[in-house]
């Protein structure tokens, strides 16, 4: 897994300020390694002269993986060089590079008029800004602090990646929802002069100072990245652990939403966003697993405690009983304390909504229903109100949107197979309409079991009342007790399942399915009425906001009941 930094920065930096910044980059990206060891770094870079240029080098002796965005056509772009030894400069960068990606003419920007200073370049530059905000974890800003309205420029680039608002350039998913919390606004600012007049930092910076920016906590003064961030980026590393902790088992066991494609070409990032759905999809149900096993056993015991504490009350000679109840409340606190050090229930959520956000992820992309042209991140809408620990789900999601091919649209064939594949028929296959119709059918008959378990103590407790009432007079002691111990018990094992029920939200997810399989049945009946591939994707577009929003109340529902102790 990658932690991508992007950098932004001024073309015109002081020449004597360069090696002091060298120092403060090498200090920056090591910090990174050392912080995050389990993450490969890559700097996502424009080569420009000046700031991207002196952090691409700096990573590169390094050993970090430069990537090279290009705004425009390379030979466009290479007007911009003011010199024979910079374009040699940047060519050479430019071969370094592991990954080159170069971005398609931005909305509203003409092709055939990039000229310097003109509105259309300047849309390039500014979609170059959102491109390297939207697909980075780390903003790196090499920046004097100042303001500016310069479309796409340094100080615009700082504002979008905090605010995901960027004045003079429109683009459909920019800010899917400005007033949502925003995970992805990590900025490490170093403050740095230009060579103009008036060039010293503003905003009472000096040289040199460095200091993280994010939109919650404004400006922090410390090399310390602020805790909710780190604890973000350290999901991200523990995910890509558990993938090479279980690779073999994935390899073998994970499931692929890639089986029996047709004989297309495959749009480029479909198969890294695959990749990383069959390791979440197979670490989510392996967790699940455990959570459930856990779940269990902490309910059982409890039944077990409160039979041992019926039979001590009506027998009070079995002093043993005090130590069995004991016993197996320790041995709860054993399974909640494991569970709880290794995260079984926050493993399990934070997987299932991964592979939910990348099963959609990935039949957008093959669909076509992302835009081709457009630079931002296509899935603001998931996630963007939780936590910003979750962030960490939508910087996987980042990971693949990157390698996407720009400008290209996928062969319209794929929209069929999509649909097939992804909401399939009602009753059989592998599609999500047949997987929400059997799971609300299988949550309904939990449900009635539940509901039937508890009417039977019930009156089962009603009809021994009854007899003790009655013939109470003619049973023996021992008699008695057995009834006094049936009495309590009965209502104890339908209050353990009912507890057991509503921890794992069954009335929630009856309904949850049935709305979902709703959905889908929708879907299907828009789909089979129209064979317009516009409104096509259409459907799949709206089909795939829908289950990205029922992913995140999903995630946000189950939060809520996590796996306590509580229950004995």
């Amino acid at each position: 897994m990658e932690l991508c930094i992007g950098v932004t920065g001024h073309r015109d930096l002081v020449e004597d300020e360069k090696p002091a910044l060298e120092t403060r980059l090498r200090a920056f990206f090591g910090g990174l390694a050392e912080q995050f060891p389990g993450l490969d770094l890559q700097l996502i870079s424009a080569l420009a002269e000046g700031a991207d240029r002196l952090a691409a080098r700096v990573a590169l002796e390094m050993g970090i993986e430069l990537i090279a965005l290009l705004p425009m056509e390379q030979s466009d772009y290479e007007r911009d060089f003011s010199s024979a030894e910079s374009l040699s400069e940047f060519r050479a960068f430019l071969e370094s590079a592991g990954q080159r990606i170069q971005l398609p003419p931005a909305a509203g920007a003409e092709s055939d008029s990039l000229e310097q200073g003109s509105a259309s370049r300047d849309r390039q530059y500014a979609q170059l800004g959102v491109f390297i905000s939207n697909h980075c974890q780390v903003l790196l800003a090499l920046w004097d602090g100042k303001p500016s309205d310069a479309v796409g420029g340094t100080a615009q680039v700082v504002r979008y990646h905090l605010t995901g608002a960027m004045e003079g350039f429109v683009e459909g998913q920019a800010a899917a929802d400005l007033l949502a919390n925003n995970e992805n606004d990590l900025v490490f600012h170093i403050a740095c002069s230009r060579q103009q007049e008036q060039g010293e930092p503003g905003n009472g910076l000096n040289p040199l100072d460095a200091s993280w920016i994010t939109s919650l906590h404004g400006r922090v003064d410390s090399m310390n990245m602020p805790e909710e961030y780190q604890l973000m980026l350290d999901r991200l590393q523990e995910f890509d652990a558990d993938e090479e902790k279980y690779l073999e088992e994935i390899e073998s066991n994970g499931y692929s939403l890639l089986n029996d494609i047709p004989p297309l070409d495959l749009p480029a990032g479909v198969e890294q966003a695959n990749r990383h759905y069959r390791s979440a999809d197979w670490l989510a149900m392996h967790f699940q697993k455990r959570v459930h096993m856990s779940l269990r056993s902490t309910y059982f015991l409890a039944a077990l405690m409160g039979l041992a504490f019926l039979l001590y009350s009506e027998y009070t000679n079995l002093t043993w009983m005090v130590m069995l109840f004991l016993a197996l409340f320790f041995t709860g606190v054993v399974f909640h304390f494991i569970g709880e050090r290794r995260q079984w229930h926050r493993k399990y959520l934070d997987y299932r909504a991964l592979a939910e956000g990348l099963r959609v992820q990935i039949y957008w992309n093959l669909s076509g229903v992302v835009d081709p042209v457009a630079a931002g991140f296509a899935y603001d809408s998931f996630l963007n109100k939780q936590d910003v620990d979750l962030g960490w789900i939508r910087h996987v999601m980042r990971s693949a949107s990157m390698q996407r091919a720009r400008g290209q649209a996928p062969e319209p064939a794929w929209v069929s197979w999509v649909i097939e594949q992804w909401i399939g028929q009602e009753g059989h296959g592998d599609g999500q309409l047949a997987y929400y119709s059997r799971k609300k059918l299988q949550n309904a008959i939990h449900h009635r079991r539940t509901g039937l378990l508890g009417q039977i103590t019930l009156w089962c407790g009603i009809a021994v009342a009854f007899f003790l009432l009655l013939f109470g007079s003619d049973v023996s002691e021992e008699q008695m007790r057995i009834l006094m111990i049936l009495m309590g018990a009965l209502p104890l094992i339908a209050g353990v399942r009912d507890a057991y029920a509503h921890k794992k939200a069954e009335k929630e997810l009856i309904r949850q399915y049935e709305f979902m399989s709703r959905i889908f049945g929708n879907a299907r009946q828009l789909l089979d009425q129209s064979g317009d591939l516009i409104f096509q994707r259409r459907v799949l577009r709206a089909l795939g906001e829908a289950a990205l929003e029922e992913g995140a109340e999903w995630i946000l529902m189950h939060r809520e009941r996590p796996l306590e102790y509580s229950g004995l």
